[in-house]
């Protein structure tokens, strides 16, 4: 016989915003791989920079764009104008 599960209010789990992305990247960048695949999440993530740094170019805010891939390493250098200082928090630890 099988045996009947009781779903209540008290099966649902609300996770605050950082604990979200923590437990589910996937959800935000897509696949969760070993970068074996076109479509795993660090190239969504890697391609995400490079176009931030060619929008930058396309706007004259930087000369240059740098691209180094040493082994499993990939380092993107531009020249734009990066954040702001006053809004480095805000930008990088808010949701």
């Amino acid at each position: 016989m099988t045996q009947e599960t009781k779903y209540t209010e008290d099966n649902i789990r609300s996770l605050d915003w950082k604990e979200h992305i923590r437990m589910r990247p996937g959800m935000y960048i897509g696949k969760l791989g070993d970068g074996s695949s076109a479509d795993d999440g660090i190239y969504i993530l890697v391609k995400e920079v490079l176009d931030n740094s060619i929008d930058e170019y396309v706007m004259g805010a930087g000369k240059t764009i740098e691209i180094s891939i040493q082994g499993s390493k990939v380092t993107v250098r531009d020249y734009g104008r990066g954040i702001p200082l006053g809004k480095v928090v805000d930008v990088v630890s808010k949701m």
